[in-house]
């Protein structure tokens, strides 16, 4: 029996990316509705990026933090999009064995690492607002280097694990992944092996990194919360709530997105398809809209780049009429 499933594990080259399950006339506005997502997923986490790398003002361990969640999410994202918008205009649909592999390693890499940093996030808000006397000390650029390196560390971790245990597996059952990208549930459902590791894993890893990530973000807003309410001033207390929205907004949405997921039964593989494009695609393209459109800082840097983009640009029409 053990042969017999090395040998049909062996065979396996490729997947099948059953994708969604519409009428091919349908496919088109699917294609055309991911790529105007991924273009404004590109153009928000890059420029999000740019103003952070660019704009002094913004020169604080919160974008530190911010400008790493853009590049996280840009990448994230980019793991998934191209491949999903070909696969609508392909009728193989397949992925091969290497890229299915890939494809759920820097997934897997990527959404931790974002897990993780929404927590140090949280962290950094709660020393702002309950230690401000302290914040520059205690949230200094080696510590915040730290807490990235750290939450980079622990996602390939946590990847690595999930990746081996999910390809040791031998998929005798099917070649048809009933999703449009490569994520564990969908290929334990096509396993013949015993799930029962696999599955301790995974639960082994939900309890170690995803539950000390939310009571780190449940904790820090409780301290937040008591903290704010014992502001007389009502500008004051808005004015700290402005701060911390951006930052619920995004973790409310990852993680339903996620808790949601995993919370549907197998036998409702349509719903998870629905529920993956949150944190795959909607998440990164809300991430910066949310913390641009709330946050000051953002948007006034956001106006000197265009200003001096705009000027410039003037400037060379004018150069040019004179000539």
């Amino acid at each position: 029996m053990g042969d017999r499933e090395t040998s049909n594990h062996s065979e396996v080259t490729d997947f099948i990316l059953v994708g969604f399950k519409v009428h091919p006339e349908f496919h088109i506005l699917l294609f055309l509705l991911f790529l105007l997502v991924y273009a404004m997923i590109l153009l928000g986490n890059i420029g999000m990026m740019v103003i952070i790398m660019t704009d002094p003002q913004v020169n604080t361990p919160m974008y530190f933090f911010l400008g790493n969640l853009s590049f996280v999410d840009l990448f994230y994202s980019s793991v998934i999009a191209p491949k999903a918008m070909s696969n609508f205009w392909s009728e193989s649909k397949s992925i091969s064995y290497a890229g299915c592999v890939t494809q759920l390693f820097l997934f897997d890499l990527f959404i931790v690492t974002e897990g993780f940093l929404l927590a140090v996030m949280a962290y950094d808000r709660f020393i702002a607002i309950c230690n401000p006397l302290l914040y520059s000390v205690q949230m200094s650029a080696h510590l915040c280097v730290q807490f990235v390196a750290g939450s980079y560390f622990f996602g390939c971790i946590s990847s690595v694990l999930q990746t081996i245990m999910t390809f040791t597996l031998s998929f005798c059952a099917s070649r048809n992944i009933d999703h449009f990208y490569c994520d564990e549930r969908p290929l334990l459902r096509i396993s013949c092996s015993d799930l029962y590791i696999p599955n301790m894993v995974s639960f082994f890893l939900c309890t170690i990194i995803i539950l000390p990530t939310i009571i780190v973000i449940i904790v820090s807003y409780i301290y937040i919360v008591s903290t704010v309410l014992k502001i007389r001033s009502t500008e004051g207390q808005k004015k700290v709530f402005s701060t911390c929205s951006s930052h619920l907004g995004v973790v409310s949405v990852l993680y339903g997105a996620i808790i949601f997921m995993y919370v549907i039964p197998d036998r409702f593989p349509e719903l998870s398809k629905v529920a993956s494009l949150c944190y795959t695609l909607v998440t990164p393209m809300l991430n910066p809209l949310i913390y641009s459109l709330r946050n000051k800082d953002v948007k006034e840097a956001l106006r000197k780049i265009l200003g001096k983009n705009l000027f410039l640009f003037i400037s060379i029409l004018t150069e040019n009429r004179i000539k």
